[in-house]
């Protein structure tokens, strides 16, 4: 028998800590089936109520979809899920009514997606899949030093256009923030953004500062990401402001490194000078 850890939402009380495979467990509000399988464990409440495992397996699909039929279902599951962020919020996001909102029965839900958790996690990273795209885009288009500062510009204003056009991916990161696991996830997939940054801007760098500027990228991606949410909370004239405010701590964190570039001087650019973001006060 294992001792797992555990989350429930007040309406449901375990009898016993401990859980093994497949048993069940009555509850006052339903019948909870549970099976392990490769460490995950699956639970299903009959009432709609849902516990959630802790484990990392948790927040993975099920299985993914081979066949065409099967992934249309899987892509109607998610659009649903992203309709109801959207509408009401992260806190609707049921089992129950994605299935409802997709027009499918639940247990076609659990057949691809174990909780909501993973649910989740499967539309933040298709999320963070078309972040990257769009950061690989704007590195590509990097030709000299100069240009490394308006590829970041334009990566933040990307996501924060993005994310304020769609509340739904708003509510989602904000989301992620709020459990471990998805945290270290987030975590994770900020680093990989910056590896694009990285990857296709560190040759014009002076190879003695490359570590250095690598860093610095990594801790601008992921301050990135708490900027635009900030902002977001804000009323729009203040919140575009702080986004402002993020680009100059860009530009004078990267140009240290691009006036110290010897081929910042001899390539030919649009402009021999990085363009600072303005920032006018209030008088």
């Amino acid at each position: 028998m294992r001792t797992l850890e555990y989350r429930l939402r007040p309406s449901i009380r375990p009898k016993s800590d401990n859980l093994s495979a497949s048993r069940e467990i009555d509850y006052e509000n339903g019948l909870l089936s549970t099976s392990m399988r490769q460490g995950a464990v699956q639970f299903l409440v009959e009432d709609g109520n849902l516990m959630e495992p802790t484990t990392v397996q948790a927040r993975r699909m099920r299985r993914k979809p081979k066949q065409a039929r099967s992934q249309h279902r899987v892509d109607d599951i998610l659009k649903a899920a992203m309709e109801l962020v959207g509408e009401k919020g992260i806190a609707a996001l049921t089992m129950r009514e994605i299935a409802n909102t997709a027009g499918i029965p639940l247990a076609s839900v659990y057949q691809y997606f174990p909780n909501r958790s993973a649910v989740i996690a499967t539309l933040y990273q298709e999320v963070s899949r078309q972040t990257r795209e769009n950061v690989a885009e704007r590195v590509a288009k990097v030709q000299a030093p100069e240009h490394i500062i308006e590829a970041a510009y334009d990566a933040v204003e990307m996501f924060y256009m993005r994310m304020r056009e769609n509340p739904a991916i708003l509510d989602l990161m904000v989301a992620i923030q709020g459990d471990k696991t998805l945290l270290n996830m987030d975590i994770e997939e900020t680093k990989k953004q910056a590896d694009i940054f990285n990857q296709g801007t560190r040759h014009l760098i002076q190879e003695e500062d490359r570590p250095q500027y690598e860093r610095a990228a990594r801790i601008l991606f992921h301050l990135a990401g708490a900027t635009v949410r900030i902002s977001l909370r804000m009323e729009a004239e203040v919140g575009e402001r702080v986004v402002e405010d993020y680009k100059m701590l860009i530009y004078s964190r990267l140009n240290s490194f691009i006036h110290t570039c010897p081929a910042f001087e001899t390539a030919p650019v649009r402009s021999k000078t990085a363009n600072a973001p303005t920032n006018e006060t209030e008088t």
